[in-house]
């Protein structure tokens, strides 16, 4: 119980020692040294503080450890910062006899890429004691041997290195012997048992000896085994080795079975006691050595497979001997050269398989890890990639690379890359390993959409309903999701003084254009609006259109006759003279068609006449032309109706009526043409108001009149003042009652005329000065008003007359 207390405390102190040891290193490197078996959840080192990073970074760039090996000996935690124990470390397995032992990890961080590198070093522990590889060594050592013969011991094997391996041997029991201790080349022991005085069989025929092997641990750990010697009758000679050591090389590569090396030794001794024997010596029994010797021949054999990375040499001790226990002892040098045999090994350390295609040029896509582990040129690896792509390789820290952007990516181009990757060493023959990245390229709203068409030019026949579709505008957009999602929207602008959006919509969707009204030809022909096309990125792109709609004619006007013109209560009458030649122009029909077009092409026709062998009409131009002579048989009042049509289909037409007067005197066609019938429709509205401006009339002339009557009466009274005073009476007369056309006291005379026709559209009222005349002539054409009016006249009376 003390002695574990001892060794717990020599532990404690030893770790208190390696603990926290951290060293800098170039490059960047950091390096802690830690003893081996330490406890899972153990601290090692604090990297933030070592690397002067902050906790938040570690946290922010997903910091991980990158470890070659195999075993996840270690773990980082991201909260603290702390390198821990995560599995038992045993540096024998580890390592095995290689010291110093240690294992190099990276800590990766993103966003932006970093990468460290740290070194552990695992400080040997004597956790192991010095093992004999038998319990037991039996000795047959011939009375006849003399002094001073050599006898070669089986070693004792630690695991452990440095001052924790084996030191020292002891031997105990006898004093025919003493112990010889020597080191090989590489620093291990191995005992020799020398005989100092002769043997006699006679007085003892057994030694019982204690062979101790110890280490320089602390505590101390020590092996025994039991040597055990019997006494043999003479034989006068040793097998002797024909060389002290012996070499030999091999291919790493080689198949078990192939003789690597012979050996051969020598014994003086004839018959039976020359037989000689051959075998390794200092071998554990689980020992990794893949030889063995042919006892009899000497035939050094491969029985199992070689790795220059594991093992590069062996040193084997070789024994001959006797059958009466006399034995020679030689070693067999073997060195393992190396064969290209790896294939490197491509780990992606950090990869995502996306990047954006905004990225900068230069923007790592990946951190690469190559490993090769066979050694010198059959280890150094070149990473490549395919050609014409837009990505290099870029050589970074202790066998790792970067894959980085070289020039601007373009999803719309390319949305996805693979990425080949080949790792080549530099061995006879080169082996190369290949990786295959698949690279997404991510979409940016870098492309605004883009109408197929600069401009849309649509057809639509007026008088069309509300509602109708009018066509559609498209556009496209190669980016992709949300950046590629299309709106239209109609842009504002004034048509004829209103919106446009008062005329038309746009379907946000579809990109169909409908009209909002009907839209008429004859007011406006051609309507130019603009559309809006808008992704969903974010900051939003667009472009824009011109949509040209015209509107087609249709033929919903009829022909407007400009003349003659048509009046409703009046007759318009051309007069045509008895001595007209043949072709003598009437009068000319002037009409129009707002339509456009066929639409508005008028024909004329003669659709009836008093007299349709006098008279014909121009079928373009309207032109009304005596076909004949004019005799003085031809009626006076001649009729004609024509009839306008445009060519539209169906066509609209239009009536108009000519009178022609035949004759040669106003006098002879006012005659005829008193005559004319005239439908006698009266207008009660327009009677209503004749009767109430008569009653006014009547009531302003009595106002008038008891005005005038009390003004006489006053100037009557007046001048019968005057008359009976006593002042000299003087005529006096107002300038303004002056009467300069006629008696009475108004100064000017005025009429007042109230006239009313058969049509109710043409009365009139007329309001004149005394003595005023109107006369209207006409030499060519004749306005006859046929009309029966009551007209009255003021001239300080009414005069009612018959006009």
């Amino acid at each position: 119980m003390g002695n574990l207390k001892h060794r717990g405390r020599m532990l404690v102190w030893k770790i208190s020692i390696l603990l926290f040891c951290l060293h800098a290193a170039v490059s960047g490197q950091i390096r802690y040294s830690i003893p081996e078996e330490m406890r899972k959840g153990m601290f090692i080192g604090d990297v933030a503080k070592d690397l002067g990073l902050d906790i938040r970074r570690l946290v922010s760039g997903r910091a991980r450890l990158v470890i070659d090996d195999e075993h996840q000996y270690v773990s980082l935690n991201q909260n603290k910062g702390h390198i821990v124990v995560n599995e038992r470390i045993d540096r024998e397995i580890l390592c095995a006899k290689k010291s110093p032992c240690s294992f190099t990890l990276e800590i990766v961080l993103e966003d932006p890429l970093e990468l460290f590198a740290i070194t552990i070093e695992i400080q040997d522990v004597n956790d192991h004691a010095p093992v004999f590889p038998k319990n037991e060594i039996n000795l047959e050592i011939s009375e006849s041997t003399s002094a001073g013969t050599v006898f070669l011991l089986d070693s004792a094997v630690d695991p452990d290195v440095g001052i924790n391996s084996l030191q020292a041997y002891s031997l105990k029991g006898n004093e025919h012997f003493v112990l010889k201790q020597h080191t090989r080349a590489d620093g291990s022991k191995y005992p020799e048992m020398m005989l100092q005085s002769n043997l006699d069989r006679e007085k003892q025929g057994e030694h019982m000896l204690i062979l101790t092997a110890v280490d320089g641990g602390e505590p101390q750990k020590s092996g025994t085994v039991k040597i055990h010697v019997a006494v043999l009758d003479a034989n006068d000679n040793a097998p002797i080795f024909t060389q002290s050591s012996y070499k030999a090389s091999v291919l790493e590569n080689v198949s078990p079975g192939v003789i690597i090396a012979k050996v051969s030794a020598g014994d003086a001794d004839q018959g039976y006691n020359g037989n000689i024997t051959y075998s390794f010596t200092h071998q554990k029994d689980d020992s990794s050595c893949p030889f063995e010797i042919n006892p009899t021949s000497g035939e050094v054999k491969l029985t199992g497979e070689l790795d220059f990375e594991m093992y590069p040499s062996y040193e084997i001790n070789l024994q001959a001997k006797d059958p009466w226990g006399l034995a020679g002892a030689s070693k067999l040098m073997i060195e393992v050269a190396d064969v290209n045999d790896n294939s490197p090994v491509i780990t992606m350390t950090s990869y995502s398989g996306k990047i954006s295609e905004d990225s900068p040029f230069g923007t790592v896509v990946a951190l690469i890890s190559v490993q090769d582990k066979d050694s010198g040129r059959n280890g150094q690896v070149h990473l490549t990639i395919g050609e014409n792509l837009p990505f290099k390789i870029k050589s970074s820290l202790r066998n790792y690379y970067t894959l980085a952007t070289e020039q601007i990516l373009d999803r719309e181009r390319h949305s996805k890359y693979n990425i080949t990757l080949t790792a080549t060493d530099e061995g006879v023959p080169a082996l190369s390993s290949t990786k295959v990245l698949g690279l997404e390229v991510t979409d940016v709203n870098d492309n605004a959409p883009a109408f197929i068409k600069d401009n849309y030019i649509s057809q639509v026949m007026e008088n069309n309903p509300p509602g109708v579709s009018l066509l559609q505008v498209h556009a496209k957009d190669p980016d992709l999701g949300q950046n590629a999602r299309i709106s239209y929207y109609l842009i504002d602008s004034e048509i004829n003084g209103n919106p446009a959006s008062t005329y038309f919509s746009v379907n946000t969707e579809s990109g169909d254009i409908q009209s909002l009204r009907s839209f008429d030809y004859e007011q406006l022909k051609e309507y130019k609006i603009r559309v809006k096309a808008q992704d969903g990125g974010s900051p939003s792109l667009r472009s824009n259109t011109t949509v040209i709609i015209r509107v087609q004619d249709q033929n919903d006007n009829p022909p407007q006759v400009l003349y003659p013109v048509q009046t409703g209560g009046s007759m318009v009458a051309e007069m045509v003279p008895r001595s007209a030649d043949v072709g003598y122009l009437v009068t000319k029909v002037v009409a129009v068609d707002v339509d456009s077009g066929q639409n508005a092409w008028l024909s004329y026709k003669l659709q009836k006449a008093t007299d349709r062998a006098l008279f014909e009409v121009g079928l373009q131009n309207g032109e009304i032309r005596t076909i004949r002579q004019v005799t003085d048989k031809d009626a006076v009042k001649q009729r004609l109706t024509v009839i306008v049509e445009d060519n539209g289909q169906p066509s609209r037409s239009a009536t108009v009526i000519v009178n022609v007067a035949v004759a040669d005197s106003f006098p002879e066609v006012l005659s005829e043409f008193t005559d004319f019938p005239h439908d006698k429709e009266y207008n009660d509205n327009l009677t209503f108001y004749l009767v109430l401006a008569l009653a006014v009339v009547s009531f302003l002339f009595i106002t008038c009149l008891v005005v005038i009557i009390s003004v006489k009466i006053y100037r009557w009274r007046q001048s019968r003042i005057l008359y009976h005073s006593s002042l000299p009476v003087i005529p006096y007369y107002p300038p303004r009652y002056s009467d300069t056309m006629g008696t009475g006291t108004l100064p000017h005379v005025y009429n007042y005329e109230v006239c009313r026709t058969t049509d109710s559209r043409k009365s009139d009222c007329k309001f004149g000065g005394a003595g005023s005349q109107n006369v209207h002539q006409n030499h060519h054409s004749l306005h006859i008003i046929p009309y029966f009016s009551i007209c009255f006249s003021l001239k300080v009376y009414i005069v009612l007359k018959i006009c």
